[in-house]
């Protein structure tokens, strides 16, 4: 595997190349004059969103029409899902 240091000048002739590698998780250690001064990396993933357990769409049975649209106006679907007319 290649280096994992590059003095600066490396780096910015190599960056793509050095992000494609930090993607896939190697850090990459940035040295001036052989001494080590900053470091790149994969970013931290971001957690999704967590959906609230009250969502209509994780309780479809609940808030389930027969048949194509069913029976039940917008009104009567806007008091079941926001508990208002």
């Amino acid at each position: 595997m290649p280096p994992s240091s590059f003095n600066i000048h490396a780096a910015k002739s190599n960056l793509s190349r050095l992000v494609m590698r930090a993607e896939k998780g190697e850090r990459i250690t940035i040295a001036r004059a052989g001494r080590p001064v900053a470091q790149l990396g994969p970013a931290a993933q971001s957690e999704r969103p967590r959906m609230s357990p009250d969502d209509p769409l994780l309780n479809l049975d609940r808030f389930a029409a027969d048949g194509p649209g069913g029976k039940m106006t917008n009104k009567d679907i806007d008091h079941l899902l926001y508990g208002h007319a």
